[in-house]
């Protein structure tokens, strides 16, 4: 444990360093953001009227568009003369959101990353590969310095050039890895090509997110690569990765550091507060931030909020994996559905390996839906590698099976098309696209 003081605080103590830090938060955003004095004063709120998180629900809740609207610097609370960093999203969807960190906002990056680091099971003095992204994009260089607050030796490696990473890792050897899951699947893939068996690496301990996954795909990764595989969870307008991760004995949630991270779960559509335990959309206000501080951000991740404290002892409350985001959820003649989902529905089926696609399409007026999976390289061989568009009916059998069980659990009717392994598209170290939407187009 990284700061046991703070990670086990008595919870009646977190909460009053909450309110403490909420209040501080409201009179700061107030007095140095426009938008956010603009924001109260429409919904005649006074910061005054703040008390404690249990009033948090009065505020208003901030969304990416507000980050676009106010494009690139208007939502800081500094100078710019105080901004040690930028960052920014990719903006494949219109313009950017631009983050600034102070240099507190910098430490607190590598403190939250050097928790995370240390719950997934690394150590100071292990070997750190990270292949997460560097640049505009936050990954790379937020678990790089939690690596080095913790005390770990980084490998900057960057995401992609995967010949070279596989030569890092058998010639460095490193105990932990970060990537994400999808891109872990590609390396395990690429080690079991050529003959390199787990046992054979040094790998101890998988840092991985970015991407909504699943237990079967934590499963694949841990199988391939020899590691225990936790995930963590964060996006850049929040802080950037670090945000919270799974303790490595547990992987039932990941703790968010909430000392620095308010969390709630909200309805979707209507965003009122909803029990603990429901699915919705989660919500988070930087509690600790100077140059960029976010009350009550809107995600757009669907996950749960969890307070029963595990077996580490650490008392901050655990989310859910990520369901999926709440603009990519798919509805299909009425049903809503996450590709999570129905890669859930999945796992187990020993014939299939984790690398799929999910096409959506329109037949007339109706929308269809067609799952592209592949057989594992032991079905397939098992199968007498068999020609895919002219499957045997042992396939085809096993394609009906795989559609009962997702009529059965999530009450969808999909089309199946088995693929032979390595024809679905894989990650080359960034986030990997699983649902093609033809409706779109």
């Amino acid at each position: 444990m990284f700061n046991p003081e703070i990670e086990m605080m008595p919870r009646e103590a977190l909460r009053k360093l909450q309110n403490e830090r909420l209040q501080k938060l409201v009179n700061y955003v107030y007095e140095r953001v426009p938008f956010y004095q603009n924001a109260f004063e429409q919904q005649a709120i006074k910061p005054s009227d703040i008390k404690s998180v249990e009033d948090i629900h009065k505020l208003p809740l901030t969304r990416k568009q507000d980050l676009r609207d106010n494009y690139p610097f208007k939502l800081f609370a500094v100078p710019m003369q105080e901004v040690r960093r930028i960052h920014a999203s990719s903006g494949t969807t219109g313009k950017p959101t631009v983050v600034g960190y102070t240099q507190k906002d910098i430490d607190i990056f590598a403190e939250v990353n050097a928790r995370s680091m240390a719950a997934a099971g690394a150590r100071p003095g292990m070997i750190f590969h990270n292949a997460y992204g560097y640049g505009l994009f936050t990954g790379g260089l937020g678990l790089h310095y939690g690596g080095e607050r913790l005390g770990l030796a980084v490998i900057p490696v960057s995401g992609g050039m995967t010949e070279r990473q596989l030569t890092l890792i058998q010639d460095m050897r490193p105990e932990v890895i970060s990537c994400t899951p999808s891109y872990a699947q590609t390396l395990a893939e690429e080690f079991h090509k050529r003959g390199v068996s787990p046992e054979d690496l040094s790998l101890k301990y998988a840092v991985l997110g970015a991407e909504p996954w699943t237990d079967a795909i934590r499963k694949a990764v841990e199988a391939g690569l020899g590691v225990k595989a936790t995930n963590i969870y964060g996006l850049s307008e929040i802080i950037g990765p670090g945000v919270s991760n799974e303790a490595v004995e547990e992987q039932e949630g990941s703790y968010i550091w909430e000392d620095h991270f308010y969390p709630e779960i909200v309805h979707p559509e209507t965003g009122a507060p909803l029990p603990e335990g429901e699915a919705g959309v989660l919500v988070i206000t930087t509690l600790t931030k100077e140059a960029l501080p976010l009350i009550r951000y809107w995600t757009g991740d669907i996950t749960t909020l969890r307070s029963d404290i595990g077996i580490t002892g650490r008392t901050h409350r655990r989310m859910g994996m990520i369901l999926g985001r709440s603009d990519d959820m798919i509805i299909v003649r009425g049903v809503n559905v996450y590709p999570s989902q129905i890669e859930a529905v999945l796992d187990n089926m020993a014939d299939l390996a984790m690398h799929y696609q999910l096409i959506l399409s329109r037949e007339g007026t109706m929308d269809a839906l067609e799952l592209k999976m592949e057989l594992s390289e032991d079905a397939f061989i098992r199968f007498g590698k068999p020609d895919m568009t002219n499957p045997p009916d042992d396939l085809k059998n096993l394609a009906q099976k795989v559609i009962n069980r997702i009529k059965d659990t999530i009450g969808i009717s999909t089309k199946v098309n088995l693929l032979a392994p390595n024809s679905v598209p894989r990650s080359e170290g960034g986030k990997l696209r699983r649902i093609i939407d033809t409706r779109k187009l």
